[in-house]
């Protein structure tokens, strides 16, 4: 196994989320989820859920994304309150705030998308 490249996809994926290049961080984090036996496979997928969900939302799929922030929010729950050193809490807050202003049919915020950042 080599734990070079699954570190260097795993940040991969968080630079680009960071960047809201949604499709480009789920494609990085899916090689990961894919290719490599990680004992948090579930986080990984949860991740990938919730950037497919914003990538969705910013092509008006509101729908799609409604569901994919759902199935994260159920596996971020498993990892809460911090995984790899991310406040997972602060994921789920947002992931919260993003169901409830796509249900208001409000204008989407985008500035809650959280930013992900790691600690220690």
């Amino acid at each position: 196994m080599d734990n070079n490249k699954k570190d260097s996809l795993f940040f991969e994926g968080i630079s680009l989320f960071n960047n809201r290049e949604f499709y480009d961080a789920h494609e990085s984090w899916e090689e990961l989820w894919l290719e490599y036996h990680l004992p948090d496979k579930k986080f990984i997928q949860a991740l990938i859920q919730l950037t497919v969900a914003y990538y969705h939302l910013s092509t008006g799929n509101k729908k799609g994304a409604l569901s994919l922030l759902n199935k994260s929010l159920d596996k971020m729950e498993l990892f809460s309150p911090i995984n790899r050193n991310i406040n997972v809490d602060k994921i789920i807050d947002s992931i919260h705030l993003s169901i409830d202003i796509i249900r208001s049919k409000e204008k989407f915020n985008w500035d809650i998308v959280p930013k992900l950042e790691t600690y220690g």
